[in-house]
C-alpha cells in the first residue's frame, strides 16, 4: 500500500503530525487544519486510518486517542552531529544579529530620509519665509520713516487699563495689610509659620513688586512729557 497523496485528507493530516511530531489529539489537527477546508470528522477518520496502517503510532488514555508521528523515520543525530548542530547555530544566531542590526541602521537611514523636506516642501517654505521678511522689512521700515502704528486712542486704552489694574493691586494690598495687622496684632504665634499655614503669599515672595510697575508708569509719562 503506497502513502497517501498529499492533497487527501490523509495526505494533508499525516504531513501535518510528522511536522509538529509532538503528541496530538484529534482536536488539535483539526483547529490547525481548517486552512484545508477539513472538518473534524475527516481529521478524525484519516488519524484512525493512518494509525490503522502503521503510518503514526497512537495510545489511548481512556477515551481519548493521542496520536504522534513514527519516530523511526527520523534520524537521530549522534553526540558529535549535535555538537555540530549546536555549533552552527550559534554561527548562524550570530549571523542573524548582525542582519538585525544592518537592517535597524537601513531604518534608521530611511527615517532620517523620510523627515528631510521634499523639494516641493523646500519651495513651499522658501515662499513663505521670503514673504514674512517682505512683511518685516516693510514694518521696519515704517518705523525707520516715524510712523505711528498704534494710535493715541489705542495708547490711552492702554494706558488706563494698566493705570486701573495698578490702582487695584495698590487698593488690595493695603486691604490685606489692615486685616492681617487686625488678626495678628495680639498674636504670639509665628507669624511666618501662620502665614505658611494659610498659604498666604506677599509679592517679594514670586519675585513681583509693585513699585517696579508703578515706575514703569511714571517713566513712560517722563518721556510722553519730554517729547
Amino acid at each position: 500500500m503506497g502513502p497517501p497523496k498529499s492533497d487527501s485528507a490523509e495526505g494533508i493530516v499525516l504531513n501535518f503530525v510528522n511536522e509538529q511530531n509532538r503528541p496530538l489529539n484529534s482536536q488539535n489537527a483539526a483547529d490547525s487544519l481548517q486552512k484545508f477546508n477539513l472538518k473534524k470528522t475527516a481529521v478524525q477518520k484519516a488519524l484512525d486510518s493512518l494509525a490503522d496502517s502503521g503510518r503514526i503510532s497512537f495510545k489511548e488514555y481512556g477515551k481519548q486517542k493521542i496520536y504522534i508521528a513514527k519516530q523511526d523515520q527520523f534520524d537521530i543525530p549522534s553526540s558529535e552531529e549535535l555538537n555540530q548542530m549546536k555549533g552552527e547555530n550559534a554561527k548562524l544566531q550570530e549571523k542573524l544579529d548582525e542582519q538585525k542590526k544592518a537592517l535597524s541602521e537601513i531604518e534608521g537611514e530611511i527615517k532620517a530620509l523620510q523627515s528631510n523636506l521634499t523639494l516641493e516642501q523646500i519651495t513651499e517654505r522658501e515662499i513663505k519665509l521670503r514673504k514674512e521678511v517682505t512683511d518685516m522689512e516693510e514694518k521696519l521700515s515704517k518705523l525707520r520713516g516715524g510712523v505711528t502704528l498704534v494710535s493715541q486712542e489705542e495708547r490711552n486704552s492702554v494706558e488706563k487699563m494698566y493705570t486701573d489694574m495698578i490702582n487695584q493691586w495698590r487698593k488690595r494690598k493695603r486691604i490685606f495689610k489692615e486685616l492681617w495687622d487686625a488678626i495678628t496684632e495680639n498674636s504670639t504665634n509665628d507669624l511666618k509659620k501662620f502665614k505658611e499655614e494659610l498659604c498666604i503669599e506677599y509679592d517679594e515672595d514670586v519675585g513681583v513688586s509693585l513699585q517696579t510697575y508703578c515706575d514703569l508708569m511714571q517713566n513712560r509719562r517722563k518721556r510722553a512729557r519730554g517729547q
